[in-house]
C-alpha cells in the first residue's frame, strides 16, 4: 500500500501535473495572435508503480515533456512556397514601376495579337505612341503647307516632345535599374543578419536542450520564423542535426553548420553595372531560383532590360531614318545636309538645336529654291507607315505596340502566377493552422479540464489531511 504519506505524494504529483497543463494552456492562449507560434501540449506519463501483496499499485502521473505541435514536412513546403511567392511579388513590383514609367495603359489580360492591339490603343497623353502619332501628324500637316513657319514650329515642337519622352523614359528606367540594384544590396544585408541570427539560435537551442528531455519550443519557433524570413529573400535548404541545430544552405552553398556561420552573401558588379550575389567566402556566384532577390534580378535583367533595349533600338532607327530623309532636303534658305535629330538612342536623342533656333532651316523641300516643294516633308510623314528591317519589318507604331505587348504579357504572366501562388500558400497556411495554430475553444476546454482535475487533486489532499488528523486523534 502507498500509505497516507505515499498518497499525499501522489496528490502532490497530480497537482503539479494539472498546474503544468493550465500553464501550458495559458501560454498557448497568450500566443494566439503570434503567427510564428506553434501550440504546445504536455505529455503525461503514469508514474512508476510499487509492488504490494495485491499487485503493483499506481503512484499517479507526472509531466514528461512539453511537446510542440509541428509538421516538419508542412513547414518545409511553406518555406519553399514562401520563397516562390516573394520571388513573384518582387518581380511584379519592379514591372509595375516600369509600366508607370512607360505612361501606357496595358491590358494585363491580353496576349499575342490582342496584347499588341491593346498596347496600340493604349496610352493617354504621356505615352510614346501618342507622341509618335503627333510627330508624324505634324509632318503630314507641314506637307500641305511647306512654307509655313507655324507648321515648321509645330513639327519641331512635336519632335522635341517625342525626344523628351524617350529621354524621360530611359532616364526613369536607368534610375529604376539603380533602385533595383540597391534593393538587391539591402536584401543581401538583411539575409546576412538572418543567417547570423539562425546560427545564434542554434547555439541557444543546443545549450537549452543539452541533458534535458524536452525541447526549447519557443526558441525553435523563433528559429523557424527566421528561416522563413530568409526564404522570402533566397531559396533555402535546411537539414536537422541530432543535437537540435539546423544546418542551412542557400542555392546549394552551405551557410550555417550547427552553431557556426560558414559563409555569408555578398554583392558584386557583373561588369555591366548590375548587382549580383555570390558567397562571400567561397567567392562563387549563387544561382538563386526563388526569393525576392532573384525576383528583382530577373525583372531587372529580363523584362525591364528588354524594354529598355527595344526603346533604344526604336529611337536609334527613328534618328537614322528621319536624318537620312531630312539631310537630302533643302530649307527655306537653301541650306542642305543638316540632321534633324542628334544622338544615337533613347537617352541621347534630341532635335538639332539649329533648327529649333530657326525653323526656316527645316529641310522640307526636295529642290533648292522651290519654296512650295513638299517632297521631303511628305516622305518624312510617310515614315510613319514604313516597314523597317531594323525594327523586324515593322513600322514605328507597330514596333512600339509589339514592345508594349511583350511587356504586358510578362506582367500579365506574373500577375496570373501570383494569383495561383496565393492559392497554394493559403492552402498550406490553412493546413498548418489546423495542425499548429492555437484554438481558443480547445485551449479554454483544456484549461477547464485541468482546472477540474486540479480541484479534484486538491480535494484528494484535503481528504488525506483529514485522515491524518483522524489517525493522530487516535493516539491522543
Amino acid at each position: 500500500m502507498l500509505g497516507l504519506f505515499g498518497s499525499l505524494n501522489l496528490g502532490a504529483r497530480s497537482l503539479a501535473t494539472q498546474q503544468q497543463g493550465i500553464e501550458t494552456a495559458g501560454h498557448n492562449l497568450a500566443n494566439v495572435n503570434n503567427p510564428a507560434y506553434a501550440r504546445q501540449r504536455i505529455n503525461i506519463q503514469t508514474a512508476n508503480t510499487i509492488p504490494s501483496p495485491v499487485g503493483p499499485i499506481g503512484t499517479g502521473a507526472y509531466v514528461t515533456s512539453i511537446q510542440q505541435i509541428r509538421d516538419a514536412l508542412l513547414d518545409q513546403h511553406i518555406q519553399g512556397e514562401t520563397s516562390v511567392g516573394n520571388f513573384l511579388d518582387s518581380k511584379q513590383t519592379a514591372l509595375n514601376y516600369a509600366q508607370a514609367l512607360l505612361g501606357q495603359e496595358i491590358d494585363r489580360q491580353a496576349t499575342g495579337a490582342e496584347g499588341a492591339a491593346a498596347a496600340n490603343g493604349a496610352g493617354g497623353s504621356h505615352g510614346i505612341a501618342d507622341y509618335l502619332s503627333n510627330f508624324f501628324s505634324s509632318l503630314q500637316s507641314l506637307s500641305t503647307n511647306p512654307s509655313s513657319l507655324t507648321e515648321r514650329q509645330n513639327v519641331l515642337a512635336q519632335a522635341q516632345n517625342l525626344a523628351g519622352r524617350f529621354n524621360q523614359i530611359d532616364a526613369g528606367l536607368a534610375e529604376l535599374n539603380t533602385s533595383l540594384n540597391s534593393s538587391v544590396a539591402q536584401d543581401v544585408k538583411t539575409a546576412n543578419l538572418l543567417i547570423s541570427s539562425i546560427a545564434d539560435l542554434n547555439k541557444q537551442i543546443v545549450t537549452a536542450e543539452a541533458g534535458t528531455p524536452g525541447s526549447a519550443n519557443d526558441l525553435r519557433d523563433l528559429r523557424q520564423q527566421k528561416i522563413e524570413d530568409l526564404s522570402k529573400l533566397v531559396n533555402v535548404q535546411t537539414s536537422n542535426e541530432a543535437n537540435g541545430a539546423v544546418d542551412l544552405a542557400i542555392a546549394g552553398s552551405s551557410m550555417v553548420s550547427g552553431v557556426n556561420v560558414l559563409d555569408t552573401l555578398q554583392t558584386y558588379d557583373d561588369g555591366n553595372g548590375q548587382t549580383m550575389v555570390q558567397a562571400a567566402t567561397a567567392g562563387a556566384h549563387l544561382t538563386l531560383t526563388s526569393g525576392s532577390i532573384q525576383g528583382t534580378i530577373d525583372a531587372r535583367d529580363g523584362t525591364i532590360q528588354t524594354l529598355r533595349t527595344s526603346l533604344n533600338t526604336m529611337a536609334g532607327q527613328l534618328i537614322t531614318e528621319v536624318n537620312a530623309v531630312h539631310q537630302a532636303g533643302y530649307s527655306l534658305t537653301g541650306t542642305t545636309g543638316a540632321t534633324f535629330f542628334d544622338g544615337t538612342d533613347a537617352s541621347s536623342i534630341k532635335v538639332n538645336s539649329a533648327l529649333i533656333g530657326n525653323p526656316a532651316l527645316l529641310q522640307a523641300a526636295g529642290t533648292n529654291g522651290a519654296v512650295g516643294d513638299n517632297t521631303v516633308a511628305l516622305v518624312l510623314a510617310q515614315l510613319a507607315d514604313k516597314k523597317l528591317p531594323g525594327l523586324s519589318n515593322q513600322s514605328f507604331s507597330q514596333n512600339f505596340s509589339q514592345t508594349v505587348a511583350v511587356f504586358g504579357q510578362a506582367l500579365s504572366s506574373v500577375n496570373s502566377d501570383i494569383g495561383d501562388q496565393e492559392l497554394v500558400q493559403n492552402m498550406l497556411q490553412g493546413q498548418r493552422d489546423s495542425v499548429s495554430g492555437v484554438s481558443l475553444d480547445e485551449e479554454m476546454t483544456d484549461m477547464m479540464k485541468f482546472q477540474k482535475a486540479y480541484q479534484a487533486s486538491a480535494r484528494l489532499i484535503t481528504t488525506l489531511d483529514e485522515m491524518l488528523d483522524t489517525v493522530l486523534a487516535m493516539k491522543r
